[in-house]
This record gives C-alpha cells, sequence and structure tokens, in this order.
C-alpha cells in the first residue's frame, strides 16, 4: 500500500498542493494535519506510523514534511526501514536502505535542520530590526480597521451575525470576538 502525509505549519497555510501531488502519486491513504514541525505531538502522523507496514510506501513532498529535526528524521528513517517500508521523497527520490542512501538522507535532513535554523534567525533579525522603528507593533497586522469593527457592531443591532458577515466580509467569529471584547469593557 501507498501512504501520504502532507503537513503545513500552521492553520492559515494551504494543505492543497502537497495534496494534489500525493494524488498524483497515487497514494491508496493520505494522512495531513495542520501542525508545527517542532511539535513532536503530530497525531495524523503517529497514526500512520502505526498503519504502516512491511512492504508500503511512504510518500512525502519534501523532506522538512516529514520531520522535526535532523535526529527525528534519522530515528523516524531507522523506525521506517526497521519495518521494511519505502521512502519517497517527491523533491528527492526514493530513499534507499542502503550505507549510501543513508548518507544522503543524513546529510540533506542536517540541510533541511540548518535551513530551519536560518530562517528562525533572519525572523529574529527583522523583529529586531522593526522593533527599532516607531509605532512598532508586534504580529499580524489587523485586518480590519475600527471604523469597519465599529460598522459591524451597529449593523449587528439590527441583523444577524450571518448577514452582518455577508454586509462587511467580516467573519463570524472575528464580530463574535469583539463582541465579547465589548462587554467585558462595558462590564469594568
Amino acid at each position: 500500500m501507498k501512504y501520504g502525509y502532507a503537513r503545513v505549519s500552521t492553520r492559515h497555510q494551504d494543505l492543497d498542493g502537497q495534496l494534489r501531488l500525493l494524488e498524483e502519486e497515487r497514494c491508496d491513504k493520505i494522512y495531513s494535519e495542520k501542525i508545527t514541525g517542532t511539535k513532536s505531538e503530530r497525531p495524523e502522523f503517529q497514526k500512520l506510523l502505526q498503519d504502516i507496514e512491511s512492504g508500503d510506501t511512504l510518500v512525502v513532498t519534501k523532506l522538512d514534511r516529514f520531520a522535526r529535526s535532523t535526529q527525528d528524521a534519522l530515528n523516524t528513517i531507522k523506525f521506517l526501514f526497521e519495518k521494511g517500508v519505502r521512502i519517497n521523497v517527491l523533491n528527492l527520490g526514493i530513499i534507499e536502505n542502503t550505507s549510501t542512501g543513508r548518507l544522503i538522507f543524513t546529510i540533506f535532513s542536517a540541510f533541511a535542520d540548518f535551513e530551519r535554523d536560518l530562517i528562525v534567525e533572519r525572523t529574529q533579525e527583522g523583529k529586531e530590526i522593526a522593533k527599532q522603528h516607531p509605532g512598532f507593533k508586534e504580529g499580524r497586522p489587523k485586518k480590519f480597521s475600527k471604523q469597519q469593527i465599529e460598522l459591524a457592531m451597529n449593523l449587528l443591532e439590527t441583523h444577524s451575525y450571518k448577514e452582518v458577515e455577508k454586509m462587511t466580509g467580516i467573519s463570524v467569529s472575528t464580530i463574535t470576538r469583539n463582541k465579547q471584547k465589548r462587554m467585558i469593557e462595558n462590564e469594568l
């Protein structure tokens, strides 16, 4: 049997590209999740590791979807090789259970780990530079202005949450969160 595994790091990222590639590979069963690779608790990946058997193939689109660190990748691939599972990383090819295959896998895992560390460093450097600018606010910029939220709150007095969402483009969850925030502020 051919199993696929797809993962993105945040809820806001899209799995579609990975899922499409795994479907093109004709995977019989695909496990997917939206969870950061740095977390050891990846429930879908754990299910996959339990379900996969000798003679099966595991397909992932890229090495960094597979493991959270070089050591984790090496432990996982060792477990899968001992189970008799073939591994196909689409942007690398089949990882063979040979000395050369394990060496290549180790090198690429180390590079993936290194790349992840560089991204973290660059992000931290960028934040430090940004903090030096007046008016810096950490986090994602607000999608809607105070005026847009105020309009939605006023519309909510005479319309349902869904109607307000259709009229303003502001999601029900954002409207609800702002309404609760106002109620708390009014209680104080």
